[in-house]
């Protein structure tokens, strides 16, 4: 919770933190790029580390006055050492993206190959997509999943052969299934390549067992720490025993990357939520933890395909779920997320494989079960919700979506108008309440 100071010194920020945790207190976050970190993790992030600049590493900083600052650094980077069965870590990325961009930044030069997975086929934009820079200055060579939604590993072996990529990427932000690292190690081998698997989205997963590690096949890992690792914003860049006998200079090369040659003084607030994230992750209890969001994701699709709701390869095994509504028509993400937002599930609207539409107006929907593991929800609340998802899908994706971009506007607001106006999502918004009320937020 927020303390007095804040609602003394500015009332219009303390009241907007007031609205944001009643909002998520009174709905489901169901996102699965968020969660819900501790109060301890909070306490850090909030703590007058935020006050200190830090150029450099630990023992060898710019400025004075950081040994306590070198302290939590070093446990932060132990801890992650351990968490994960890495050689060598580096915790002061700002968040993923520059992290990833360290990685190009170490290995490559401008024009070399990159593989990656294709951002309509759930990849992210890091990965050699052609809008952001690791599109724009590398070669991008991207791959594609089959029409089953499973990655297609033999394109994947076919492009490395032929292309000669210097650094392929496995990972990605839309993808339900498990992410098959050996296969792709072998392929990284074969191709003489180095492999980087992006674990932001699975990092809590692997870290307690319920998601296979990418770490004895892999070069470098790269990874958020807000999703299911469950702390504050921000990223880590490891680099594995395979990675150093590919390169021994490897570790070197990535906190050269980092610092300096892309940041600045690190987050030193930033690094011991970290530290506090991790400590969390080696208690026994995040091991049920992690096992319990995918036995949720599992549930929850079996709950929404017994309700009539696609899912993109029919199910999930990690964290997340990938909605399909082209049944409804295409372009119909956008209804789906105003009318679940109505009935208080936070998602988002997302493309899927082979979408019919454009990524403006995408034909699927992307949530996860982790912020709801987090309050205590089990395989009985996912069912339940499974269902209240399908009947809110079934009222909203109705409503016209034109071809005629020139009638296309007009609909949406009238569709919006419908959707906010809506009694029975009324309804469902209060079943959702009932169900927020019985699994508080923030009670620890």
């Amino acid at each position: 919770m927020v303390g007095k100071a804040l609602k003394q010194s500015d009332k219009l920020i303390f009241g907007l933190i007031q609205k944001e945790t009643k909002r998520q207190e009174d709905g489901l976050e169901m996102i699965p790029s968020e969660n819900h970190s501790s109060r301890a993790v909070r306490e850090a992030l909030g703590s007058v580390f935020t006050d200190k600049y830090s150029e450099g590493y630990p023992r060898k900083r710019y400025y004075g006055g950081n040994e306590f600052v070198d302290e939590a650094e070093t446990l932060a980077i132990e801890r992650a050492k351990k968490l994960f069965g890495v050689e060598h870590v580096n915790v002061q990325p700002y968040s993923g993206s520059p992290a990833n961009q360290s990685v190009y930044f170490a290995l490559l030069n401008p024009g070399d190959t990159v593989m990656g997975q294709s951002l309509t086929a759930g990849g992210h934009l890091t990965h050699g997509w052609k809008v952001n820079f690791s599109g724009k200055i590398y070669n991008s060579v991207l791959y594609n999943v089959k029409p089953d939604g499973y990655l297609d590993i033999g394109e994947v072996r076919k492009l490395a052969l032929e292309h000669r990529p210097k650094l392929i990427w496995v990972g990605a932000t839309a993808y339900p299934r498990e992410f098959p690292f050996e296969e792709f190690g072998k392929i990284a081998d074969e191709a003489g390549a180095y492999l980087a698997a992006d674990i932001s989205h699975i990092a809590g997963l692997v870290a307690g067992g319920a998601h296979k590690s990418p770490v004895p096949f892999v070069h470098i890992v790269t990874t958020t720490t807000h999703k299911t690792l469950r702390g504050p914003r921000g990223a880590m860049v490891m680099v594995t025993r395979k990675g150093i006998e590919k390169d021994p200079e490897l570790p070197s090369k990535i906190d050269k990357a980092v610092f300096p040659g892309l940041q600045g003084g690190p987050h030193d607030h930033q690094t011991a939520a970290i530290a506090v994230a991790l400590g969390e992750a080696l208690q026994p209890q995040f091991k049920k933890y992690a096992r319990q969001i995918v036995e949720n994701s599992k549930a929850l699709a079996g709950s929404l395909m017994q309700n009539g709701i696609k899912l993109v390869s029919n199910g999930s095994e990690n964290h997340l779920l990938l909605i399909d509504l082209t049944s409804f028509g295409k372009g119909k993400g956008l209804y789906g997320q105003c009318g679940l937002e109505k009935a208080g599930i936070t998602v988002n609207k997302n493309t899927i494989p082979f979408d019919p539409s454009s990524p403006f107006y995408p034909s699927g929907i992307r949530l996860g079960t982790p912020a709801l593991t987090t309050r205590g929800m089990r395989e009985k609340e996912m069912k339940r919700i499974g269902k209240i998802i399908a009947e809110t899908l079934k009222r909203c994706c109705a409503y016209e979506f034109p071809e005629e971009k020139e009638r296309r506007e007009a609909a949406i607001a009238q569709a919006k108008e419908k959707i906010e106006n809506d009694r029975e999502l009324v309804k469902l918004r209060g079943e959702v309440l009932k169900l927020c009320r019985k699994f508080p937020l923030h009670s620890k």
